[in-house]
């Protein structure tokens, strides 16, 4: 009898999956814990970056306040780097990441993604003085690039067709701008809004935006297997979108609004 007994339990979990714990989703323990734990790179401005009163400040921020108001609780940013984004993710350090985060087929085998409510172009940068306008073009230099990005990965696709260019990989956006700035480095492979940051901190430097690799839509990224979160997601992007809150701060830190087709 005992046996039967434990093959009939084992039929009842196989069927329901029932165990008996139940086990919260992740959008019903951010509202249990009354706080929302944010992922957000401040050191990628103008996405995220700290202000002159040692606060979080950026177009990732803001949609973070945003995003927490929405939902009804207190946001708690968790500062991470390009290439610890995911990690933090998958580790429960962060609920969601918010963080120029490019939609790549390559994450979305590990994570997954709202609906985007943000596009970062992918550029080759470098000095004014230089006609560069290919990969071509860039055989024979060298050209700095963060560890784990979206512009590493084009640069590294680019580098593999063209052959003969030197790449020095940073481990995040900050040294990787510096390295221009301070003349260590002439080229870099970033979004477009790094080229104006790196000009700005050094204006020596006469550094502009030399050719176009990519333009990536970006998401708030989540977990997988996170339904209840996921459409949340998108229903706050979609909503924040037609208000035409997201594409404020959008203008507000990159000087352009959003594609027209994001805010239909």
């Amino acid at each position: 009898m005992k046996h039967i007994a434990g093959a009939v339990g084992a039929l009842v979990v196989s069927l329901f999956g029932f165990t008996g714990t139940v086990q919260a989703n992740a959008l019903e323990t951010i509202k249990e814990r009354g706080k929302v734990l944010v992922a957000v790179d401040i050191g990628a401005p103008p996405f995220g970056m700290i202000d002159g009163n040692a606060q979080p400040a950026g177009s990732d921020v803001e949609a973070a306040r945003l995003l927490a108001e929405d939902l009804g609780v207190e946001l708690e940013i968790v500062p991470v780097n390009g290439p610890n984004r995911v990690p933090y993710l998958l580790s429960g350090k962060a609920d969601i990441v918010l963080a120029s985060f490019s939609i790549t087929d390559e994450r979305k085998k590990v994570i997954d993604y709202s609906e985007p409510y943000g596009v970062v172009p992918a550029v080759i940068g470098g000095p004014v003085s230089e006609n560069i306008t290919s990969f071509q073009d860039l055989i024979g230099k060298t050209v700095a690039v963060t560890r784990g990005t979206t512009s590493d990965q084009e640069l590294t696709k680019g580098v593999r067709e063209t052959g003969g260019i030197t790449v020095v990989r940073y481990e995040d956006d900050a040294t990787t701008n510096t390295a221009v700035a301070t003349g260590q480095q002439d080229y870099i492979a970033a979004a477009g809004s790094v080229i104006p940051a790196v000009k700005a901190s050094n204006p020596n430097r006469d550094i502009e935006v030399k050719f176009l690799m990519y333009a990536f839509p970006y998401g708030v990224g989540l977990r997988k297997n996170e339904p209840e979160l996921k459409t949340w997601l998108d229903g706050w992007v979609e909503s924040n979108l037609k208000n035409g809150k997201l594409n404020e701060i959008y203008v507000r830190h990159f000087g352009i609004s959003l594609p027209e087709e994001m805010l239909k």
